[in-house]
Order: C-alpha cells, then sequence, then structure tokens
C-alpha cells in the first residue's frame, strides 16, 4: 500500500506542478490580453474624443460668434443706427425695433445648444432688458412722436443704468468662449 501510495505521488505531483504552472502561464497571457485590450480601447476613446474635439470646437467657435455678434446687434445704439429712417415716428421705431430683435433672437436660438446654460441666460437676460428700455422708454414718449425723440429717450433711460445691457452678456460669452480655448 505504501509502495502504491509513493508511486501515486509520483505520478500525481509532477503532473499537479505541470498543471499549476500552465494555470500560471495562461492567466498571465491572459492578463496581458486584457490590459492589451484596455490600452486599445483607451486608445480608440482618445481618437474618437480628438475627433470629436476637431468637429464641434469649430461650430462651437462659430456659435459663440453668431451671439456675440447678434448682442452686438441687438444693443439699442446699434439698433437706433440701423432701424432708424427718415421720417419716422416714435412708434414706427419701437416696432422696428423690437421685430428686428425678435427676428435676430430666432436667427440665433439654435446657438444655446453649443452654450453653456449659464452664457445662455445672460443672451436671453441681455436681451429681455433690451426690449423693456425699449418698452419703458415709448411709454414716456407719444407714439406719433419723432423717431428721434423716442432714440433720445432709449439713450438717456441707458446712461442710468450701471451697465449697458448687452455688455455684462457679451463679457460672459467672451470669457466662456476663452476658457474653451
Amino acid at each position: 500500500m505504501l509502495e502504491f501510495l509513493s508511486e501515486f505521488i509520483k505520478i500525481v505531483l509532477p503532473a499537479a506542478l505541470v498543471v499549476y504552472g500552465m494555470f500560471l502561464i495562461v492567466k498571465i497571457f491572459l492578463q496581458k490580453e486584457f490590459e492589451k485590450r484596455a490600452l486599445e480601447v483607451q486608445s480608440k476613446n482618445i481618437d474618437i474624443k480628438v475627433k470629436n474635439t476637431e468637429l464641434v470646437l469649430p461650430i462651437r467657435f462659430q456659435a459663440y460668434e453668431r451671439v456675440c455678434l447678434f448682442l452686438e446687434r441687438i444693443a439699442p445704439h446699434n439698433l437706433i443706427l440701423s432701424c432708424n429712417e427718415p421720417g419716422m415716428t416714435a412708434g414706427q421705431l419701437k416696432q422696428q425695433m423690437l421685430f428686428n430683435i425678435r427676428e435676430e433672437f430666432a436667427h440665433n436660438m439654435s446657438q444655446q445648444v453649443y452654450m453653456s446654460d449659464e452664457a445662455w441666460k445672460h443672451v436671453k437676460d441681455a436681451m429681455e432688458n433690451i426690449v423693456s428700455v425699449i418698452n419703458n422708454s415709448a411709454q414716456i414718449v407719444p407714439s406719433d412722436a419723432k423717431a428721434i425723440d423716442l432714440a433720445k429717450i432709449i439713450v438717456e433711460v441707458l446712461m442710468q443704468l450701471p451697465t449697458e445691457p448687452t455688455a455684462e452678456a457679451l463679457q460672459f460669452v467672451k470669457n466662456e468662449i476663452r476658457q474653451v480655448m
């Protein structure tokens, strides 16, 4: 019996060592393969991010550029210059300025997709403040008065404000795009 056990151990022990060695080799091989695949996936993710950045970043820059242009166009002093025509009444100037603001806003509304929510809020607030300045100024002047009278009141109201309604939004948008660069 002892001889049988001795022979059994002589056969089983080397076989067990060979199996254990094979187990270690396979384990190391699989770990290296897993690490290799993980690096490939990570590399592909980086490539996708780089491609997305290459595609999206120019569009974002263009969106910020368009929003800056929108803010400049709806600035009251620019609106007065672009909307005022000879012989226009205060009521007509008011309507034309409000129409231009709505048109510009509708044209640029899609740009919010590429901006932060906070930046877009600044843009909307600036627009609403300008509309408010125009409407409040128009209540002071009769609608059949000359357009220049409304323009003067708007300028006077703006001079009483700490900053022009578009200035803060424009600064915020510029600062945000500088952070993206």
